[in-house]
């Protein structure tokens, strides 16, 4: 009988983690398809800075390459890749958010990826979001990264 009511424990356990992960992935797509306008700007600016090849996780560009982590069901895809001088940049878009630490651990390990292959990671971010930003980089130890702030 203990043995039972250990497993429905244990499986209503796993049933609200995953119910949690999806909540939580849901909730970053709507946050991104409200910030498609700040994405849009920062598409621009990187095209009048010389930045080609450009492909950004929205419509109407290529979705750039998401990977996904070993165990997990979620994936990680930059914002924006593109290339500059041949080399390639991975950006990532900066707002206020209350998922600090799925973002967190998106920029560690989108700068590590692009540490591994000699490319360059960046975050863009705006007026009203810097503090926030410089908060987030500070927490993770990436403080040497200085924002693109359009």
């Amino acid at each position: 009988m203990c043995l039972s009511s250990h497993h429905i424990v244990n499986q209503r356990l796993k049933f609200g983690i995953l119910l949690f992960f999806v909540i939580l992935l849901g909730m970053v797509k709507v946050e991104k398809s409200e910030n498609v306008e700040f994405l849009e700007k920062s598409i621009q600016h990187l095209e009048a800075t010389g930045f080609e090849n450009i492909k950004a996780d929205m419509e109407g560009y290529e979705t750039p390459k998401s990977y996904s982590r070993k165990g997990k069901e979620d994936n990680i895809t930059p914002d924006i890749v593109a290339i500059k001088n041949g080399r390639k940049y991975y950006f990532d878009i900066s707002l206020k958010s209350p998922k600090t630490r799925l973002l967190k651990s998106k920029w560690l390990f989108l700068d590590t990826l692009s540490r591994m292959n000699s490319n360059r990671f960046r975050i863009i971010t705006t007026r009203g979001h810097y503090k926030f930003t410089d908060s987030m980089l500070e927490d993770i130890n990436l403080t040497n990264k200085t924002p693109i702030k359009i």
